[in-house]
């Protein structure tokens, strides 16, 4: 089966930075569109960034000038590097993807989250 598995969080002081991972494995044909997404203590699951195939990205205004996503197509790889972090961006951090792959004879596309990784941003 697939699964996308986030590594990278930690603990951080304001203004220091980390690079986010999401590492996709299964029966991979081809990955569409990866999101980004985080869910801040007593606040909803909200976008980060998402960055389809064509490479158009999308960024929360929160996100705009401090983080980028991107990806490696080759090794089923996306990136969050989050730059100038504040106490305000202290959240679990899930990547999402939608996947092609195969589901015994058949090809199908779905969508997958990972289990999520904590980011705290603290002095």
């Amino acid at each position: 089966q697939v699964q996308l598995v986030e590594s990278g969080g930690g603990l951080v002081q304001p203004g220091g930075s980390l690079r986010l991972s999401c590492a996709a494995s299964g029966s991979i044909l081809n990955i569409n569109t990866v999101a980004w997404y985080r869910q801040g203590p007593g606040k909803e699951r909200e976008l980060v960034a998402n960055l389809q195939v064509s490479g158009t990205t999308t960024y929360a205004g929160s996100a705009k000038g401090r983080f980028t996503i991107s990806r490696d197509n080759a090794k089923n790889l996306v990136y969050l590097q989050m730059n100038s972090l504040q106490p305000e961006d202290t959240a679990v951090y899930y990547c999402n993807a939608d996947i092609w792959h195969r589901d015994g004879v058949r090809i199908v596309l779905r969508n997958y989250w990972g289990a999520g990784t904590q980011v705290t941003v603290s002095a």
